[in-house]
């Protein structure tokens, strides 16, 4: 005799649902579309559209990449909408025990896999490096965040706001304040942090003295009040551009009071990303640079800008205010010599720690 439960799934189809029975007292139903289940391991399946095209490819133990397949056009599109589901099921499962394109790289001994495309990875390899640099720079930075209990971070240069949305993809909560003089860019960033009540927006730029400043636009990401150097002019075309624009510079100590407003026990990081302006940014600080537990300055051994500080001249004047180097990640290197050009330099105040 069958039961309730059993009656229901034989009428849903007749009602134009679709159903997956997964086991005694476990369906799928969906409105749309036919799943089928493709077990990827003891214990696991997947649920996928029927039809859908996906791959299952084993590349450690209990680790597995799924991808969708990617037919050649509209036949191949045809052909695999015209498999009966048992042909498409039995595919996917000579898939699942095959290794497939993805390298499995172990990390050390942390249980973690780094899974790489060949194909991606096979060309220049400076690229590849960069870009892990970028994702382990992140990652320290919010784990700093975390263990020195930043509750505010002034971001400063912080063009459209790409820094304070990966701080936020990252699981960091607490205040961002960001400072973008170009008018450009800070129209990107307010939109961006629009729907953020904790993220504060500043339309004017950071330095040593209270200014109004011509700043060079149109270079993207490397606006500065800086020229370029030779160097950079050689390395850069977007440099040939002149096109400037006036923007207000104040001085840091005295937009603290307000960044830090509504805060109980302040404990501030300071990012700069300024295209050679940050240590004019350190400046305008004052003494109350003694209030921060941490601070990101990109610091350069190529000089792209005029008048821009060194890498050496630049920490040791980080160095004297307290702060500790804890990391330091490559942000761009020259083509031709595979030399760095500049550094992610991260520091923290040891004694903040609590540790």
């Amino acid at each position: 005799m069958q039961t309730l439960y059993r009656r229901l799934l034989n009428l849903l189809p007749k009602l134009g649902m679709q159903v997956l029975d997964l086991g005694p007292g476990d369906a799928l139903v969906s409105r749309r579309g036919g799943r089928t289940r493709l077990p990827v391991g003891q214990g696991a399946d997947l649920l996928a559209r029927r039809n859908g095209g996906y791959a299952v490819t084993q590349v450690g133990e209990d680790t597995w990449v799924i991808a969708r397949d990617r037919p050649a056009g509209a036949k191949a599109k045809a052909k695999a909408k015209a498999k009966p589901q048992a042909e498409a099921q039995a595919k996917a499962q000579a898939q699942a025990k095959a290794v497939g394109a993805w390298e499995s790289v172990r990390l050390g001994d942390t249980g973690a896999h780094l899974l790489l495309d060949p194909q991606a990875s096979a060309g220049d390899e400076r690229v590849f490096q960069l870009a892990a640099a970028e994702y382990l720079c992140a990652h320290h930075v919010t784990a700093l965040l975390d263990k020195y209990e930043v509750n505010c971070v002034f971001d400063v240069g912080a063009n459209a706001g790409q820094y304070g949305s990966r701080l936020r993809r990252l699981g960091y909560t607490g205040r961002i304040v960001s400072f973008e003089p170009t008018s450009a860019a800070f129209a990107k960033l307010q939109k961006k942090a629009a729907n953020d009540p904790d993220w504060w927006v500043f339309n004017f730029g950071l330095g040593r003295e209270d200014a109004t400043l011509d700043i060079h636009v149109d270079w993207n990401s490397m606006n500065s009040l800086l020229p370029p150097t030779d160097y950079g002019r050689g390395r850069y075309k977007r440099f040939a551009k002149s096109n400037t624009e006036q923007i207000e510079i104040r001085r840091l100590e005295a937009v603290m009071e307000e960044a830090l407003d509504g805060l109980a026990d302040p404990r501030p990081y300071l990012k700069m990303d300024t295209q050679g302006y940050d240590l004019e940014v350190f400046g305008g600080a004052g003494k109350r640079i003694e209030e921060f537990v941490g601070m990101q300055s990109e610091v350069a051994l190529l000089q792209l800008y005029e008048g821009s500080p060194r890498m050496h001249e630049a920490v040791a004047v980080y160095e004297d205010s307290g702060f500790e180097i804890t990391g330091m990640y490559p942000v761009t290197r020259e083509p031709a010599t595979g030399r760095v050009v500049e550094f992610d330099c991260v520091m923290m105040r040891a004694a903040a720690s609590g540790g």
